[in-house]
């Protein structure tokens, strides 16, 4: 048989196509890495919150995820660990003293995302306050945290200081409201909540009609509906979460309470919304992070959707946030020590998707935004930001 011999234009299309395939693979090619450093994000993943920690995990992974694309965090593969506090403080600190456990392991910890609620907060910073970590809460609001003197805690959200105020004003000045009951939960959310909003009412030359409060995360809040009436308020202000938000308003209006009703951030969930049913609407609500909606681009909602296979919630922002923040206090201070990348996130200025982020002495923001949201056919729907 007569063997062709391969032509000059034939080897250079082979050598050519080989190359191509190279390259193509290469572009393909995952970042090699120098190591593993984890991030831990402690918040309520089963139970009746187990939502909001969700999405707050969510975004912290979205976060990882482009870092891990863009090569890592110095160099080493950011991989992130979700533990359940089951929004319970003794569980909590369970979780602070498993992480501690892991430190001692030799496990690269970097920062942990969290807590989710400022109870499971408080009770994890005293083992947390003696490790060489960072914690940055997504969404802990009580303004005592911060008083506690702690030189490795910080939050991207704003505090109840802020949050009372404003909702005060609200009420009053928008709404029109002078006779405001005051619900909060007894838990340290509710009942720290509960007094910045005395104390915004106050300024306004303003007292309550009434100050209850209602079990957290009970089946009814029927005895708070006939204090409420008797009260005979012009407007209910819910220091609380969800759970207690979409049993409370439903039960005020089948009771025939009709008056304008507002809830805190704890209830800036949608499941408050899916919860309540018809009567959450024209309900307000305030927030201490913004709404994905307005201040998210279309790449980061496909990028989030892709990785979690569900639409971002309320608190991905502010999980994104905390691990950005975490991230570039990190490259700041061009290493993992934990004391080192608290004093540089200290001095650190930056925008991230829940606004200009700059620390005060104590790890608070030094410029904090609260939101006003009105549920309007089934949404939140922005009214004012200040």
């Amino acid at each position: 048989m007569l063997k062709m011999r391969p032509t000059k234009s034939y080897l250079n299309l082979a050598v050519a196509l080989v190359v191509i395939a190279l390259a193509l693979a290469g572009c393909g090619r995952s970042p090699s890495f120098k190591g593993d450093v984890y991030i831990y994000v402690a918040a309520p993943l089963s139970g009746w919150q187990a939502d909001g920690g969700q999405t707050v995990v969510g975004g912290v992974h979205l976060m990882a995820e482009r870092i891990n694309t863009a090569g890592g965090l110095l160099g080493y593969k950011v991989n992130v660990i979700a533990v359940d506090d089951e929004a319970d403080s003794d569980v909590a600190v369970g979780v602070a003293e498993s992480i501690r456990a892991a430190l001692q392991d030799g496990q690269q910890i970097v920062g942990i995302v969290g807590h989710y609620n400022s109870g499971q907060t408080l009770a994890a910073m005293e083992i947390y306050k003696d490790l060489p970590l960072v914690i940055v809460t997504p969404t802990a609001s009580d303004t005592s945290i911060t008083r506690k003197g702690y030189s490795n805690f910080f939050r991207v959200n704003a505090t109840d200081a802020a949050q009372g105020p404003v909702d005060a004003r609200f009420l009053h000045e928008t709404v029109g409201a002078r006779r405001i009951a005051v619900v909060h939960a007894n838990n340290e959310y509710g009942r720290g909540l509960r007094d910045q909003m005395i104390a915004g009412l106050k300024v306004l030359g303003l007292e309550p009609s009434a100050v209850i409060e209602i079990p957290e995360a009970a089946a009814t809040q029927a005895k708070a509906v006939e204090q409420i009436k008797l009260a005979q308020p012009d407007a209910i202000f819910l220091a609380g979460y969800e759970t207690e938000g979409y049993i409370l308003l439903p039960e005020l209006r089948e009771a025939g309470v009709t008056v304008p009703f507002m809830a805190s951030d704890g209830c800036f969930l949608y499941e408050f919304i899916d919860g309540s049913g018809a009567a959450a609407e024209g309900a307000y609500v305030s927030g201490i992070t913004p709404d994905p909606k307005v201040v998210a681009d279309k790449k980061w909602w496909s990028d989030y959707q892709l990785l979690e296979t569900r639409n971002p919630g309320t608190y991905s922002v502010a999980g994104y946030s905390a691990m950005d923040v975490i991230a570039s206090g990190i490259r700041k201070a061009n290493s993992f020590d934990g004391r080192l990348v608290a004093n540089a996130i200290r001095s650190i200025e930056m925008e991230t998707l829940v606004g200009h982020v700059r620390f005060d002495a104590s790890g608070d923001l030094q410029e904090q935004k609260v939101y006003i949201f009105q549920v309007k056919d089934g949404e939140f729907v922005q009214l004012s930001e200040e």
